[in-house]
């Protein structure tokens, strides 16, 4: 099974909530069986009225299938709604949540079991298929009022900003692993490729969006064939069929197109996997509608802060990838883009100061994030953030006339307004 293979197969099955549901039909249905036999063979049956019993696991079998119709709808209409006034990119976020897969698993195990207890009851009421099935729709049901509960907080504001702020820690831990201060590991010396044209140039095949490569599966190819290969999209970039997809440099041959492409996922749009500038997209999405004239909620877009802020401190004591890859022997095989510090301050920073010029809020929040940052950070992070200072104070004195204003504007304020300055803060 090649990489590409894997990647489609792993990703698929995260990012689907229908499968642990369906397997649970099975289950259940084996489950009944089982418990069956075990009855039969020890005798283990009830003193209940066999027809009431009947009527109650009737009507608990129609409540379960009634349940599971009415958490899918109220599912896709809640999902939609946020999307529509968070970002539409949360959905993917919601529906790989795992307690509403294992809820649903819950709810579609105890109708089927329910239904084949039901099956069972003939003159006599058996024991534990029947004890099991109404005790599975009482187990559902406080399923169902905390899935409600863990629901509803995920999709507040805050809940959908946690989310992707933990998806983004957790990309960046895993692509960027060493850390910035006391890093002992050396990346292989940098290589800048020739000036004269590849030795070979593979397109794609099909467009879309550049969702994660094999690494060391490309700098395998490029060891066989002596070559050195060129990934040329970002991650995270957009790439039509028929544009460069890899460029080959060296004497050496030009690996099969085949091998190379099993090497490199395209799909139609972004996701966590090696994407940590996605996290800061979602994020600074929710703060750009946020500050929309058309919403005006820039209390959301400080809340966005406050985990961009979380990621930026994070990612700024890490070690950031260097864009290429050696062999076994020391000798560069794999070359990619990869964004940098200023990129990702960029990213984070430069709509929210842009779509909220007008707001003292946002202003003051902004300044008191790169202020920490300044103070918290190893000094070779300050210079970008300096920079981005400085065109807050611009767009400050460009939206705010007033004296009065403009010097509120610049004051630091974790809360944007309302709080105190943190003492210590560097100027």
């Amino acid at each position: 099974m090649t990489w590409l293979q894997q990647y489609k197969i792993i990703s698929y099955i995260r990012g689907s909530i229908w499968i642990l549901p369906s397997l649970s039909i099975f289950v259940a249905m084996a489950c009944v069986r089982t418990l069956n036999w075990i009855e039969i063979r020890e005798g283990w049956i009830t003193g209940f009225d066999a027809a009431t019993t009947m009527t109650v696991l009737g009507t608990l079998a129609a409540s379960m299938f009634t349940l599971v119709v009415f958490v899918c709808s109220a599912l896709l209409i809640s999902v939609q709604l946020a999307s529509a006034s968070l970002t539409p990119r949360f959905i993917g976020l919601v529906f790989q949540n795992p307690v509403i897969r294992y809820s649903l698993t819950i709810f579609m195990f105890t109708f089927t079991f329910s239904l084949g207890a039901l099956l069972r009851i003939k003159e006599s009421v058996p024991l534990l298929t029947a004890y099991t099935a109404v005790y599975g729709c009482i187990v559902s049901l406080i399923t169902f009022i905390f899935l409600v509960d863990k629901v509803g907080k995920a999709l507040r504001p805050s809940g959908a900003l946690a989310l992707a702020a933990k998806r983004g820690h957790d990309v960046i831990e895993n692509v960027y692993p060493r850390l910035l201060a006391g890093s002992q590991v050396p990346g292989p010396e940098h290589l800048t490729l020739p000036d004269r044209k590849p030795s070979g140039t593979i397109l794609n095949p099909k467009g879309g969006v550049v969702l994660a490569f094999d690494v060391e599966g490309l700098v395998s190819i490029a060891r066989q064939s002596d070559c050195i290969i060129e990934l040329v999209p970002q991650v995270g970039d957009f790439i039509a069929a028929g544009q460069p997809l890899f460029r080959i440099f060296g004497s050496g041959a030009v690996p099969p197109a085949r091998l190379l492409f099993h090497s490199v996922s395209v799909g139609p749009e972004r996701t966590f996997r090696q994407d940590p500038g996605f996290a800061f997209r979602i994020l600074v999405d929710i703060a750009s509608k946020g500050l929309s004239p058309a919403i005006n909620d820039p209390t959301t877009a400080v809340l966005a802060i406050d985990q961009i802020q979380y990621l930026l401190h994070f990612l700024g004591g890490r070690y950031l990838d260097e864009g290429q890859r050696a062999d076994a022997n020391g000798k560069v095989r794999l070359i990619y883009r990869t964004p940098d510090w200023e990129d990702f301050i960029r990213l984070a920073v430069t709509e929210v100061r842009q779509f909220g010029g007008t707001s003292i809020q946002i202003a003051r929040r902004l300044k008191a994030m790169l202020e920490s940052l300044m103070q918290t950070l190893p000094a070779e992070r300050s210079e970008i953030l300096r920079t981005e200072l400085d065109l807050i104070g611009k767009s400050a004195r460009r939206f705010f006339p007033e004296e009065e204003d403009l010097a509120m504007a610049g004051v630091s304020d974790f809360q944007g307004v309302g709080g105190r300055k943190a003492a210590g803060v560097v100027k």
